[in-house]
């Protein structure tokens, strides 16, 4: 076996490396948008329940759950300032 066969095999490693790496990255993006989609709407369920109460409530959709999930808490304050402007 060669140097310039074990250089190839080296490269080729290499290659596969940075090959998986892109690809792994954009799916660690969409998985945490969807956690924290998720999130929001768990989030939005609980405002409304208690909001409720109060008479309040925030439509529960993705867009709103994406908006929250992005945000957190911010995100629900701007939801309702937003829902009582309009």
């Amino acid at each position: 076996m060669g140097i310039n066969t074990i250089l190839a095999y080296v490269f080729g490693l290499f290659l596969l490396y940075i090959i998986g790496m892109i690809l792994v990255i954009p799916i660690k993006v969409i998985m945490k948008l969807v956690i924290n989609g998720i999130i929001g709407g768990v989030l939005l369920f609980i405002f409304n329940l208690v909001g409720g109460l109060f008479g309040l409530g925030i439509a529960l959709n993705p867009l709103n759950a994406i908006i929250v999930g992005f945000l957190g808490i911010p995100g629900v304050i701007l939801l309702l300032v937003l829902q009582i402007v309009l």
